[in-house]
């Protein structure tokens, strides 16, 4: 019995011992990149939250920070989808045999509801990639049709909007009259 318990103080010890070795090379890994987002976060100039750039007046629109906050926000959403499908795609590998065809029907079913979400991630994913190409060339945040600026708070509930409102309403005016 005092052995078993020595053997399990040495693993414990030696566990324990384990990761301390193994938490150095990951904290070096993930300096790296940690440090590329300090000098965003630097930029940012204390744009927390969404409330942070309601307050901010119109005349910074679409300066370096907001801009900054804009590009973290999309590069969020496009790691999430980006892992969505992934999980989706080990998911769908997974090859399951059902003796009971209702079973199977089903699992079928949950599939075709999962790639239809997919599908609609992967068009999202297209206009997120659209909005950081904007960021980058300096276009983001102005309406692609008007040149007016969309306006912080739309921006806030689409991040990808290429339209202004206006521009929007137009548009779907014209597509609802040419639909009918």
């Amino acid at each position: 019995m005092a052995t078993a318990a020595k053997k399990a103080a040495s693993t414990s010890a030696m566990d324990t011992a384990k990761p301390k070795a193994a938490a150095k090379p990951k904290a070096a890994t993930k300096a790296a990149p940690k440090a590329a987002p300090k000098t965003a976060a630097k930029v940012a100039a204390g744009i927390t939250c969404d409330a942070d750039l309601h307050k901010m007046p119109e005349a910074d629109y679409m300066n370096e920070a907001q801009l900054a906050y804009f590009k973290a926000k999309l590069v969020t959403m496009r790691d999430e989808i980006l892992d969505n499908a992934r999980e989706t795609g080990e998911h769908l590998k997974e090859n399951e045999v059902f003796a009971d065809p209702n079973d199977r029907a089903t699992v079928e079913e949950e599939n075709m509801l999962e790639q239809r979400v997919r599908d609609r991630e992967r068009k999202l994913l297209k206009k997120i990639n659209a909005s950081l190409a904007r960021i980058e060339d300096g276009t983001y945040g102005y309406c692609l049709e008007t040149g007016d600026p969309i306006g912080i708070p739309r921006l806030l509930a689409r991040p990808t909007a290429e339209l202004s409102i206006e521009a929007q309403e137009k548009h779907e005016r014209l597509e609802k009259l040419y639909a009918d």
